[in-house]
Formats: C-alpha cells, sequence, structure tokens
C-alpha cells in the first residue's frame, strides 16, 4: 500500500488517539537553532543547579538526530494527567498531581512502543525509539514546533484546549511525515499570575526558570540539605509542585483525565497530616509502590517533611 505522507501522518494521529493520547503531532527532526542561544544561557546561569546531566550532551538535545541516527520526523504526544480528586486532608503536606497515579514513565512508554508497532505493521517498516524523559530531548521546544501547544511564562506547554497539565513523550523515527505548524504565538497575553504566585521567586522572568529554586527541584532533584534561606516558602509542598499550573487561568478548563493508570491511588489521597509525620519506610513502601514519589526515596521524604515543621 503507497500511502501518501499526508495519509501516513493522519493514521499516526488516528491511532495515537485510539490509544489514549490526548494530543499528538508531527515536527520534522532538525536542529533546534531557535533554542541554542536561550539554552546555553539558561546553563550559564547555573539554573540547572545540581542537575549536571543537563550540562551533559548539548548537542545531542539540539538536534535529535544525533541522538538516534537517520530520525527524520518526531512523534510528539501529550496524555493529561489531571486528577478529579484531590487530596482530602487539606492539611496534609501537599504531593504534586502528577504523582496520584502509575509512574507516568512506564504507562506513556508502553503506549508509545504499542504506536510504533503500529506503524510497522500498518503504515511502513521504520527504525525508531519511544523516549519519555529518558533522553537528552527538549521536549517542550519539540511539542511547541509538533503543534501541541505554546510555551507559557512558567516554561510549560499550555494547550487551549486542556490546559497545562501534561505528560510528554515522543518517537523519534526514520520515516518522512507530514508536519505540523509551529505554535509560536502566545496566548498568555498580559497574564502574570505564574509569575506572582511562585513563593520561591523561580520564575525569574517570562518564559524562564530558574530551576535550582523550584520547589520541584529541592524536594525531588536536590540530593543535599534543603537551604535554610527556604524555610516558610515552600506553602507546605513535600514532594513536586504545581502553583504555577493551579494559578494558570488556562487550567480553569482542566478536566480528569480518564487514564485507568492514573486514578489516584486511595490510600495516598486519604492520607492525613499525622500518617505523613509518622509513617516509616515500610508505610512508604506500600503507600507509594508505583507512584513517582518513591524518587525520593524515605530518606528524601523524610527530610522534606521535617523541612517542612521546622
Amino acid at each position: 500500500m503507497n500511502l501518501t505522507l499526508t495519509a501516513k501522518s493522519q493514521l499516526i494521529r488516528d491511532k495515537a488517539k485510539e490509544l489514549g493520547f490526548d494530543l499528538c503531532g508531527i515536527a520534522e527532526a532538525d536542529f533546534l537553532s531557535e533554542e541554542k542561544e536561550r539554552f546555553i544561557d539558561w546553563l550559564d546561569k547555573d539554573y540547572h543547579g545540581e542537575m549536571g546531566y543537563m550540562a551533559n550532551n548539548i548537542e545531542k538535545r539540539l538536534d535529535p538526530r544525533l541522538l538516534v541516527e537517520n530520525t527524520k520526523s518526531i512523534v510528539m504526544v501529550a496524555l493529561n494527567y489531571f486528577p478529579e480528586n484531590t487530596q482530602e486532608d487539606s492539611e496534609a503536606p501537599v504531593l504534586a498531581k502528577y504523582a496520584y497515579g502509575k509512574d507516568y514513565h512506564f504507562v506513556i512508554k508502553e503506549k508509545l512502543n504499542a504506536l510504533l508497532e503500529y506503524i510497522n505493521q500498518e503504515i511502513g517498516e521504520t527504525q525508531g525509539r519511544a523516549f519519555v524523559d529518558s533522553a537528552p530531548i527538549l521536549e517542550h521546544a519539540w511539542a511547541r514546533k509538533a503543534g501541541l501547544g505554546w510555551i507559557g511564562k512558567n516554561s510549560l506547554l499550555l494547550n487551549r484546549k486542556i490546559g497545562s497539565f501534561l505528560f510528554l513523550g515522543e518517537l523519534l523515527i526514520d520515516m518522512e511525515l507530514e508536519y505540523e505548524n509551529p505554535i509560536y504565538q502566545d496566548f498568555c497575553g498580559g497574564c502574570s499570575k505564574c509569575i506572582r504566585s511562585c513563593p520561591t521567586g523561580a520564575i525569574t522572568e517570562p518564559y524562564v526558570v530558574n530551576g535550582s529554586k523550584c520547589i520541584s527541584y529541592f524536594t525531588i532533584e536536590l540530593k543535599d540539605e534543603i537551604p535554610e534561606v527556604m524555610k516558610g516558602k515552600f506553602e507546605n509542598r513535600v514532594f513536586g509542585c504545581d502553583i504555577c499550573q493551579d494559578v494558570c487561568p488556562w487550567n480553569r478548563m482542566a478536566k480528569g483525565n480518564t487514564v485507568p493508570e492514573f486514578e489516584p491511588n486511595p490510600d495516598l489521597l486519604a492520607l492525613s497530616k499525622e500518617d505523613m509525620e509518622t509513617m516509616d519506610a515500610h508505610q512508604f513502601g506500600e503507600v507509594f509502590r508505583n507512584s513517582a514519589v518513591k524518587r525520593t526515596k524515605f530518606k528524601g521524604f523524610k527530610r522534606n517533611l521535617d523541612f517542612l515543621q521546622d
């Protein structure tokens, strides 16, 4: 079957939707020239903090063809993770919404591999790889280039229909396809709620986030002790942070996700302030067995809790 580029691309978009992805767009793999200066400047300002890996493989981050040989197209997908229900105890230390359900890395990777298999079986033989936060790829830049949304002032991808509570993933394949028009229009307008609401001042200017001042960085990425200067600035966040998303007007229309794997663990939502403060390693392992919270390990989780209490 000799399919046109348009037909191939539409079949991929349709299959992605069938697999449960909320958004799917396709971009031509090339060099992200418009991102280079901005990314280098971000690194030079040490905005990556102790995330040393961000300074590795810079050329691969800017050109995916160096990451996976013969890559011609990048199929970008997005999956809504906004939950219908949130934590029950208003005084309990707050967990980022993305950690309520099963770890998204496994969920999206499985769906992407199914999409790759479909392409090989129904569209044409192709070589490619699926990635979900597992390679040096500037996902937000590629998502914008694939037409999934624009980059908001909090540096996150925003979509006019479903907001920003989105997981991203991508397929790098050696098949030529039809490509979307990038979204460079800024629909944030004069709004600056995310900037004004960030308690640590991590959003240093519109579209620029000092990662080393972000609550998510302190509670997940940082392995050392949290700096004393941050005392009282976490607004009770113990793992990750959603503040810049919670205040975003574009998230007023966010609807609960329909992904079974992202259904919040009832035990997690039911945790009280006392439950968290008295939790032992065994209980931590049970409650957060499938959650991204396990990234902090019990030691890191206790460190975060202690920091909030002191």
